[in-house]
């Protein structure tokens, strides 16, 4: 490819002339949202509630076209740049002060091809509307476990959920991706064209342009799995754990099974008693047939004294929908997170402990188990590397209060130190928040120097910058 274009820096949009700003509206079939407008504050608002920036203009774009030339604008007119898919990044990515924000959230698509079982999806779309319309064929592609978050956040950063010990990581499914890239051309990134790019962008981030359309391989699965909660009291957590660790090594890629500590929330299952105490929460999914996965998940309910349990055949675009009202907008959230190869006595421990004192009743930690397909596909196929990494540990701290911001924020951070020496050091790059860049090199691991090479094909003057910023000057 031909070089990118290089362009001025500035700080801020006040010297764009209003003729310019005129003439670049009037090319738009999108609205072009500036502080005065209606609708300017509802579009600058994210899903985390910590992040309160104010873009000078706001691009909410209608098709590909205003996106090439949204980007040219800011490239232009040396504009800090922001992409919205989603907008549930938890760094708040989405949204920059003083520059440009493209908001791609009305752009929000999903096209089924059956035959050839391929979903064409537009970059506003959420986990919602892939599941709405693949499960309609009865096929599905593995996502995450919020169906509020967006498609393309969660793609290029790696993407896990629970289909992914069968048929791997979101990136592992991902068949390519037509791109804007920084100097307003629009191209189209696969195994064969231009696969430097297609490697990057399987959890590299947004580091390289804007995904204007991703092309992902579906499975047929049942329209129905078996699937559901487990709950034990905190007295039991540290056996049930380790139980639960040794439980794992019986299971295969059908199977997979998360470990979470928080408060219990008032579900209708649960005793009255138990409701706002701390507890640990089994969630059970099993892909193949629900009998044989009553057996193999059956364990799991004799780890210790069950406080309650509802596992049972539902529709799995309900199960996928099944965390959203712990997870809903508006709430104050702060992340810390692991991987581990393995989960050691110490951290069980450390985390069972910490749970008794969690900073607020919204907050919990979960281990999502990978394993399975994510650890066979090859650590340099893509661009997120720790493939032998079998846990992922998220520290989620979540308030509503900012006068509690710094107990909850720093509390998170206080367990994230004393369980560091226990991780392998790599990171789940959609986990890290906005004041971790001294984590990027470790988090991306071994990938990180052709990512760098990469960045300067695609990026060499970083437009595309709100991320886990690859900076190519290094």
């Amino acid at each position: 490819m031909g070089p990118v274009k290089k362009f001025r820096k500035r700080d801020q949009a006040s010297s764009i002339s209003s003729e310019d700003l005129k003439i670049f509206e009037a090319g738009l079939r999108g609205k072009l949202l500036q502080p005065r407008n209606d609708g300017y504050d509802e579009a600058r608002s994210i899903w985390n509630a910590m992040i309160d920036r104010r873009p000078a203009y706001i691009v909410q774009c209608k098709g590909v076209a205003d996106i090439i030339s949204s980007v040219n604008f800011a490239r232009d007119n040396a504009l800090h740049l922001a992409i919205r898919g989603g907008g549930h990044n938890i760094a708040g990515s989405a949204v920059c002060d003083d520059g440009l924000m493209i908001d791609l959230s009305q752009m929000r698509s999903v096209r089924i091809d059956q035959e050839k079982r391929i979903a064409h999806v537009e970059p506003g779309a959420t986990l919602a509307d892939f599941d709405h319309e693949a499960l309609a064929f009865g096929m599905a592609t593995p996502l995450g476990i919020n169906s509020t978050t967006g498609v393309a956040g969660l793609t290029l950063g790696g993407g896990f959920g629970w289909l992914s010990r069968k048929y791997g990581m979101t990136i592992d499914n991902l068949l390519a991706a037509d791109v804007v890239t920084a100097d307003g051309r629009f191209i189209t990134a696969s195994k064969n064209k231009n696969p430097d790019l297609f490697w990057g962008l399987r959890g590299g981030g947004g580091n390289f342009g804007i995904v204007t359309r991703f092309e992902f391989q579906l499975h047929q699965v049942r329209k129905e799995q078996l699937c559901g909660l487990v709950f034990y009291g905190i007295d039991d957590a540290v056996e049930a754990l380790k139980k639960y660790r040794a439980f794992l090594e019986t299971i295969g890629d059908d199977t997979a099974v998360w470990g979470v500590l928080r408060q219990a929330p008032p579900l209708p299952f649960l005793p009255q008693s138990v409701h706002g105490k701390e507890v640990l929460v089994f969630a059970l999914f099993h892909a193949g047939d629900p009998e044989e996965g009553k057996k193999i998940l059956e364990p799991v309910k004799n780890f210790g004294k069950v406080l309650g349990e509802q596992v049972d055949v539902m529709p799995y675009v309900l199960w996928q929908r099944a965390f959203d009202p712990l997870l809903t907008p508006g709430a104050r959230n702060y992340w810390k997170t692991h991987n581990f190869a393995n989960l050691e006595d110490e951290i069980i421990e450390a985390a069972v402990e910490f749970t008794k004192r969690l900073p607020s009743a919204q907050s919990e930690l979960f281990f999502g188990l990978l394993g399975g397909a994510v650890g066979r596909v090859p650590q340099d196929e893509t661009a997120y590397f720790h493939r032998k990494d079998n846990f992922i540990l998220n520290m989620h701290g979540r308030w509503d209060d900012p006068h509690d911001d710094s107990k909850c924020i720093e509390s998170m951070r206080d367990f994230f130190d004393s369980t560091s020496k226990y991780a392998t050091g790599g990171a789940y790059i959609n986990f890290l928040t906005q004041d971790e860049k001294d984590r990027l090199r470790t988090a991306y691991g071994p990938a990180y120097n052709r990512l760098l090479e990469v960045k300067k094909i695609y990026d060499p003057e970083n437009l595309f910058s709100m991320n886990h910023n690859i900076d190519p000057k290094g």
